[in-house]
This record gives C-alpha cells, sequence and structure tokens, in this order.
C-alpha cells in the first residue's frame, strides 16, 4: 500500500479561490468513480466482505459532509464514515503521473494521478 503523506494539498499560500474550487471539482468527481488502479485499500478495508466493501465504497462516494474540521482548505479531499459502527476515513493524494512526487498543480489533471486511500483509524 502507497503510505505517505499529503505531497501537496491547500496549504500553499499560492493558492487562489478558482483553483481551489477546480482542485475540488476534481476530487469530488474522481471520489465518485476512481479508477481501480488509483484506490488503495489498507489491509483491514481489503479484508471486509464484498458486500461490507461495496456498502464502504458507496458511503465515500456519497459523503458530502464537509466543515472547517475535516476540509480546512476546501478541497474535499478528507472524509470520515461509518458502517455497521466502525468508522473508515478516505483520503485523496495528488502525485506526478509516474506517483514518485508530489503533483505539481493538483488543479491540473494532465500533471496530476489522483490516488484514493481509505482505511480504518485504527490503521493510520
Amino acid at each position: 500500500m502507497l503510505m505517505t503523506a499529503s505531497p501537496t494539498n491547500g496549504t500553499d499560500a499560492g493558492l487562489t479561490g478558482v483553483t481551489t474550487a477546480t482542485i475540488r471539482t476534481l476530487n469530488d468527481t474522481f471520489r465518485r468513480n476512481p479508477s481501480g488502479e488509483s484506490l488503495m485499500m489498507t489491509v483491514g478495508v481489503s479484508a471486509l466482505a464484498m458486500n461490507e466493501l461495496a456498502s464502504l465504497l458507496r458511503a465515500v462516494r456519497d459523503f458530502d459532509n464537509f466543515d472547517a474540521g475535516n476540509d480546512p482548505y476546501n478541497e474535499h479531499d478528507f472524509g470520515a464514515v461509518e458502517l455497521d459502527g466502525t468508522a473508515y476515513f478516505w483520503k485523496i493524494d495528488y502525485y506526478d503521473l509516474d506517483r514518485r512526487y508530489g503533483s505539481p498543480d493538483p488543479s491540473n489533471p494532465d500533471v496530476t494521478s489522483r490516488v484514493l486511500t481509505i482505511m480504518r483509524p485504527d490503521e493510520y
């Protein structure tokens, strides 16, 4: 599993409202339909039964409870959901196209590879 701190996020002082809005839109679109190679799961998540995993993926896809506590940069790149009494986190990270380094510009899909990671809090 790819485990790294977010290589780029909205903490860059130079981001404009337009750039943040673009990142947010790209993140929402990606989260609702990630490609197979761009979806990472921890051991605890991958051990779920198929019906539980499908429910968890739907919960991540449908998540819309963004607020200052879980989305301080308004990029829609993190959330927490609960499934059958178990909490899960999801996080979108931005990489270059080779997924070796952080993206030079997360608002530009031509130079950015997004990765969605889903994990239990105890696996963080």
